[in-house]
């Protein structure tokens, strides 16, 4: 006998599969069967509902202080990103702001913003540090991740972002000695993170740095991610994946070299519509050649306070129907099945022996999320089989 059978529902096992069964049976919080009747302690009536895997937002940066709000509006009137950046703004701005605030402000800011995304259906997060650049802020921002993990339902994920760029007064070279012979081994004795990422551009760090990183990320058990391909790419995007990064994010610049390089080494194509509409960017993600090549693409929000002030993985899934050019199915594997590949998980589909995550809707086809931008919300969702 099951703990929970639930029926009388529309699931869809994979989120962009033509499948659909209308029950399925959970035992300690895992699927054991899935479209067979089943007995069980408890049931539960879906009530006809749409039923779809949790959703999962791969690629985040949720955690931060203050806001750039004034570089909106630099950026309005005409001002670049690297411009910008350069100038002692960017990344260095919400640095400044994440350092002047407590863990316990981190936490605080940060659990309304996971809510939002919960609130769409959403049941597992990354989170990235990056804000700090110094080994106590970025220590700080791993535990208030790890703390995160805790307070609130949803399934975190936390990724270590020493690499984001260079902090003010330090060269390149010293600053990246410090993130792999002091931060990484302390990180790794602590548990404070699941993944490495690196950010391989002009303004930040080159390929050697990357391979130097993740040399030493890999000996000590961490996963492997790299933003590459956002301003430019410079084989960035190919080296990623010949040293085993698990996606390679942004990807605006990556090229034919690029695409045949994920395609070979099995990354995922991790799209993130929201910083290319904040930017303003014209250049397109190569999503034809993606999908020519079979590399799996999944979308994320990109949350952040500079480049994607979006706090909402349907907008990003919208965004990435209407501006790249994704089909709904593709974009709602993009936000399940791919982005749990990203994050080196077996979530993201309801199959028996993966984790009961899952959302119930009252519209009658999937593919409206693609379609509709905004209004749209869940009936219920669950994780492990328990409604949160």
């Amino acid at each position: 006998m099951a703990e929970l059978f639930f029926h009388n529902g529309r699931v869809y096992p994979k989120a962009d599969g033509d499948e659909v069964v209308d029950c399925f049976a959970v035992e300690q919080g895992r699927i054991v069967s899935l479209g067979e009747p089943v007995a069980a302690a408890r049931s539960i009536d879906l009530g006809g509902r749409l039923v779809l895997p949790g959703f999962i937002d791969c690629h985040t940066h949720l955690l931060w202080a203050g806001d750039r709000a004034d570089e909106f509006a630099l950026r309005q009137a005409g001002a670049d990103y690297a411009e910008i950046a350069r100038a002692g703004g960017g990344i260095l701005s919400t640095v400044r702001a994440v350092r002047a605030a407590d863990e316990d402000t981190l936490v605080a800011l940060a659990l309304p913003r996971l809510e939002a995304l919960a609130a769409e259906g959403v049941t597992c997060v990354e989170i990235k540090s990056g804000y700090g650049l110094d080994f106590d802020t970025e220590l700080k921002m791993l535990r208030a991740i790890r703390r995160l993990d805790m307070l609130q339902p949803l399934r975190i994920r936390a990724t270590f972002l020493g690499a984001h760029t260079v902090p003010r007064g330090r060269s390149r070279a010293d600053y990246l000695d410090e993130v792999i012979t002091r931060m990484l081994p302390a990180i790794a004795a602590q548990r404070l993170a699941d993944l490495v990422d690196v950010y391989v551009e002009d303004i930040a760090f080159s390929i050697d740095d990357m391979a130097r990183l993740f040399t030493a990320a890999r000996a000590l058990g961490f996963g492997l991610r790299a933003h590459t391909g956002q301003l430019s790419d410079a084989g960035a995007t190919a080296a990623a994946c010949r040293l085993g990064a698990l996606s390679c994010d942004h990807l605006e610049y990556a090229d034919g070299d690029a695409v045949e390089a994920m395609a070979e080494h099995g990354a995922v194509a991790v799209l993130l519509p929201g910083a290319w509409y904040c930017l303003r960017e014209t250049r397109l993600p190569p999503v034809e050649l993606l999908r020519a090549r079979g590399v799996p693409m999944a979308v994320a929000s990109d949350a952040n306070p500079g480049t994607s002030p979006v706090v909402s993985l349907l907008t990003a899934l919208h965004m990435s129907v209407v501006f790249f050019g994704l089909a709904p199915a593709e974009a709602l594997a993009g936000v399940t099945r791919h982005a749990a590949r990203a994050l080196g998980l077996a979530l993201g589909e309801l199959s028996p022996g993966m984790p009961a995550d899952f959302s119930a809707w009252d519209m009658q086809r999937p593919d409206l999320l693609g379609y509709q931008l905004g209004g749209l919300r869940p009936h219920a969702v669950f994780i492990g089989g328990e409604q949160i």
